[in-house]
């Protein structure tokens, strides 16, 4: 059976299962109306957690609110969260369902799916007897860890609502999340996350309990994590089983805050409903495999692409979930990867580049040795792309780098055994996914957003395009809206998996929702004949400049970055001026313990300046004597990239070389690796405008 995209004259694109060609057809706004179906699942309230109580909309930006579900013949029944970990403990009570990190010796303390239901009901027992209220937040403060899944599940069992918090947070933002969420616990990982909690506890009128669920803590008002199974173990089911009993799936349960860049973020309401569909429409591109699947957790479970594969996904296909250390992302990731060998990876940019950094470094050293990985990777490029263009042959050349080359390169990234590679969360360059490629590791890429419950549009085996993010998710539309001459207009997208509204904020909700229930991304792109959605830049970042031409700065910035590998960030300006400049950044190392950036260059950046024959070691050596040949080879690759622009108004006239790379410690990227734009635009005012004197 093959997954086809059809295309009707409103530039929609869903996914249906047939066999049949690719054909056209019309839907207009009635239509889309029509085809949903509504119907209570209980009379008495009484019937949850998997019921559907009655609602007068489709949105609410209440706490206490339900929204309708739209329905149709084919669509998955609704189910709840603790409905849905209810039926894969009765499929699989002992399957592993969690690993935690390694301990002094090393061991991984496992939970099944019966362990990991108990325990859940442990800890929501312990909420309800600390006071935690119907709709009324638990806020999580911590690195990834069982107990954050726990202290997750728990609050929704309990009639809560799940809240993460990053941790790079300051306690004026943690404020906000509390007070927005109206939170009865915070739970924290330790005394450094607790100390945040305790500058602003004063400003937390709802806050009735404090939990520390590593060490022990040292304040006599703050629980520490056993202190809370004691007193949820010493508890009766019975009111627990009461609150199950009132729970709906069209009530909100998680809250997920947004990046922020610009104000408080604001808080996206999710439903039982949003998150279990998006994984039911995910699980149903990729199909993998159910009881079989080992998966890593290290990227931020406050974040919701984290959420759905960490927790709802792992439940749904009954997968084995396995904890990294708080250091993952500061290079102990890859001893987790050998450890662990995962069958799905997913990583964000971030952790691709500096894989590929590794890789480039450790591979290419020698003449023969070179010469053979490069006819390996030619071999391996040349096969993926005809497979991604339907040709599935493995020619003699492909399957002997396979086995010289390819394999024992897996191996050694501990990716042997993972058949499903994914980028999510930011824009993964083309250069990388083309270099991944040419090993035999294709890399997915996922594209959605918070208020779509994580995921809208993916590529898969079986449909994946270079410098495309791929098809929209079985059962889910795509359109765009207002699309110009070129086919170019807003990325839009309908589904049961689409927020229930912004919490508080109804004026913001209503921009994000138009009148016909789909959410508008912000997004610029297009979609070509095959159903590929291509980005191609972001409304809010379009540069208008003083003739009035609207520019996407992420294209050109891509343009300008594939042309020089040693270049590891570009931003593009041009607002309301004469022509277009750019800031540009060089790779450097990064501090293990803070996250910044240092002054010293990668290994790769020092051999590409020693093959352009500079002698500058650091950034500061290449700005103290403005090094001609660096300034050269830069403005070189800006002029190759100018070649490849539409037009004289998108061509770069000028640039500048920053002092430091751009990172989340120094504030220029968000806790996703999102590159705030006003932030830079503000710390270097001085240097944009000199490049317009």
């Amino acid at each position: 059976m093959v997954i086809l995209l059809f295309k009707d004259n409103m530039n929609t694109v869903q996914p249906l299962q047939t066999n049949e060609t690719i054909k056209e057809f019309t839907m207009n706004n009635k239509d889309i109306a029509s085809e949903d179906s509504y119907y209570p699942s209980s009379e008495t309230g009484l019937d949850g957690p998997d019921q559907i109580l009655p609602a007068d909309s489709f949105t609410t930006t209440k706490i206490d609110g339900r929204v309708r579900i739209q329905l149709n013949n084919e669509d998955f029944n609704p189910i709840s969260i603790p409905g849905l970990l209810s039926n894969t403990v009765k499929k699989y009570p002992n399957h592993i369902a969690l690993a935690a990190t390694p301990d002094e010796t090393g061991h991984r303390r496992t939970y099944t799916f019966t362990e990991y239901e108990n325990q859940i009901k442990i800890v929501a027992k312990a909420f309800i007897k600390f006071g935690l209220e119907r709709f009324h937040g638990v806020c999580i403060l911590g690195f990834n860890s069982p107990e954050w899944l726990f202290s997750n599940l728990g609050a929704i069992y309990a009639g809560g609502i799940a809240v993460g918090i990053y941790t790079t947070n300051t306690p004026d933002a943690c404020q906000h999340c509390l007070q927005t969420s109206q939170a009865n616990i915070a739970v924290v990982e330790d005394s450094k996350q607790l100390e945040k909690i305790l500058q602003i506890r004063h400003n937390l009128p709802h806050l009735k309990a404090i939990i520390q669920y590593t060490g022990t803590p040292n304040e006599k008002d703050v629980l520490s994590w056993n202190d809370l199974i004691k007193i949820g173990e010493a508890e009766s089911d019975d009111k627990l089983n009461e609150i199950l009993k009132r729970i709906a799936t069209n009530e909100c349960c998680t809250l997920v805050f947004t990046s922020g860049t610009v104000g408080y973020p604001k808080a996206v309401m999710l439903s039982h409903d949003n998150l279990i569909h998006n994984v039911r429409s995910m699980n149903r591109t990729f199909k993998f495999k159910t009881a079989y699947e080992h998966i890593i957790s290290y990227l931020p479970l406050s974040h919701v692409a984290a959420q759905v594969i960490d927790i709802y996904y792992c439940i749904y296909t009954v997968a084995t979930l396995h904890f990294a250390d708080r250091n993952a992302l500061k290079g102990s990731l890859v001893n987790t990867l050998l450890e662990v060998r995962p069958t799905i990876f997913v990583g964000v940019p971030r952790v691709w580049e500096k894989i590929y950094f590794k890789l480039q470094s450790e591979i290419n050293t020698g003449f023969i040795k070179t010469s053979i990985v490069s006819w390996a990777t030619s071999q391996g490029y040349h096969y993926n792309v005809n497979k991604m263009n339907g040709n599935d042959h493995k020619h003699w050349g492909y399957i002997f780098a396979k086995w010289l080359i390819f394999n024992k390169i897996k191996t050694a990234l501990g990716l042997d055994r993972c058949h499903h590679c994914a980028t999510a969360a930011a824009p993964l360059s083309t250069h990388i996914k083309e270099y991944f490629l040419s090993l035999d590791i294709p890399i997915f890429e996922v594209y959605g957003m918070s208020e779509c419950s994580g995921g809208h549009i993916l590529s898969a085996p079986d449909h994946f395009k270079l410098g495309s993010v791929g098809r929209t998710m079985a059962g889910l539309k795509t359109k765009l809206d207002n699309p110009d001459s070129n086919g170019e207009g807003e990325i839009c997208m309908y589904g049961r998996h689409i927020f229930m509204g912004y919490l508080n904020e109804p004026e913001k909700t209503g921009e994000a929702l138009d009148g016909e229930r789909w959410l508008h991304s912000g997004d610029l792109g297009k979609i070509d004949s095959n159903g590929f959605l291509h980005i191609t830049g972001r409304i809010k970042e379009l540069i208008i400049t003083a003739g009035g031409e609207n520019i996407p700065p992420i294209h050109i910035e891509e343009l300008v970055l594939a042309e020089l590998p040693a270049l590891s960030n570009a931003l593009l300006i041009g607002d309301k001026r004469k022509y277009l400049t750019i800031l540009v950044t060089l790779k450097t190392n990064v501090n293990t313990e803070t996250g910044e950036p240092t002054d010293d260059f990668t290994e790769e950046t020092l051999k590409w300046l020693q093959s352009i024959g500079s002698t500058s070691k650091t950034i500061s050596d290449v700005l103290k004597t403005h090094d001609p040949l660096v300034y050269e080879e830069i403005d070189k690759a800006i002029k190759r990239a100018n070649t490849k622009s539409i037009s004289n108004a998108q061509r770069v006239q000028k640039f500048q070389i920053l002092p430091k790379d751009f990172s989340h410690a120094t504030g220029e990227l968000g806790p996703t690796l999102k590159l705030k734009r006003n932030v830079v635009y503000k710390k270097y005012e001085n240097l944009i405008e000199d490049m317009y004197k």
